[in-house]
């Protein structure tokens, strides 16, 4: 996260956009607002924030449960899946073949409508009945921590300290 040496335990940033010369925190924040309106108060002062970053901490993975997976719905997931497939494949051969006819471009759906349908019921049966559900999953941030390059931290933490309303963020 800096450009600092790699010391061990840390790994640099993976994008150069994102890199800052030794970072200091501004402060830690429970919401995304939060941290964000206290970059927007900096930027309105016009202080320089291209020198700040705003960095989602202590991760964690929420996994909400959408539904019962029965063998029905995977078949029809299956199927449409195939359907989907086959028509790729017999608009492919269409584009390629002076030959083709509209039987051909229905004749691939549905051989991937069958394909898809079986593919999907061996992988359901596979599981044994394990996780016969379905679900969305997303990583989300708990913590914001407010970054900023160490020559000008001190200055950003004062004009902070004037910001209307504002409360102290957890220091790191």
């Amino acid at each position: 996260m800096t450009g600092q040496p790699n010391m061990p335990g840390r790994s640099p940033m993976p994008m150069p956009g994102l890199n800052l010369e030794y970072p200091m925190s501004l402060g830690t924040f429970d919401k995304y607002e939060d941290a964000q309106r206290a970059v927007d108060y900096l930027s309105d002062h016009e202080f320089p924030v291209q020198n700040c970053m705003i960095v989602g901490t202590e991760l964690k993975q929420v996994e909400r449960v959408t539904g019962r997976l029965t063998r029905q719905k995977v078949a029809v997931g299956g199927a449409l899946s195939g359907a989907w497939m086959g028509l790729f494949v017999g608009l492919v051969f269409s584009l390629f073949s002076a030959n083709t006819t509209m039987v051909t471009v229905i004749s691939t759906v549905l051989f991937g409508v069958v394909f898809g349908l079986i593919w999907a019921l061996i992988g359901y049966a596979a599981t044994g009945g394990h996780r016969d559900f379905t679900s969305v999953t997303q990583v989300v941030a708990t913590k914001y921590e407010v970054l900023c390059e160490h020559k000008l931290a001190q200055q950003a933490r004062e004009m902070l300290a004037r910001m209307p309303g504002h409360q102290q963020p957890y220091t790191a």
